[in-house]
């Protein structure tokens, strides 16, 4: 078993830690938004350990979609290395833990499907691809067979 690294960020290592510490009965807005948040569990590129991240709960259908923004910063999240490293992760949505398996979604069809959903589920997002040069990475979490 690897072990668990808190985020740097400490806003984020309380999240999580409020989210999982509760088994996913509290926390589950992103800070007071009231906007629900999902926590990813994946294995950090370079160390190994277990990382884990809030992130908008985006779903579809049974899927969710995972939204790479950092805020609309010039350079990709570190989770986003990650999950291009080793795809396989864990969402945990309220009391609900699925082992899934994520794909970067580049077909412009089906990215932009899933922006729109994105968009909707948080506005800023759009906000975000307007400040930065870079185009803002989906991915899709789907279950693992």
């Amino acid at each position: 078993m690897s072990e668990y690294i808190p985020s740097p960020s400490q806003w984020v290592a309380d999240q999580v830690e409020l989210y999982e510490g509760s088994n996913g009965t509290d926390g589950l807005t992103l800070r007071d938004s009231g906007l629900p948040v999902i926590v990813v569990t994946n294995r950090g590129h370079k160390t190994g350990a277990i990382r884990k991240t809030p992130l908008m709960k985006v779903a579809d259908g049974p899927s969710y979609v995972l939204v790479a923004s950092q805020g609309g910063a010039p350079s990709h999240p570190k989770w986003y290395h990650n999950l291009k490293a080793d795809p396989n992760v864990e969402i945990r949505d309220a009391t609900d833990v699925f082992p899934m398996r994520v794909r970067e979604v580049i077909e412009p069809a089906e990215r932009g499907r899933l922006w729109d959903l994105a968009v909707a589920a948080y506005p800023p997002y759009q906000e975000y691809q307007e400040k930065t040069d870079r185009v803002i990475p989906v991915f899709i979490a789907e279950a693992r067979n």
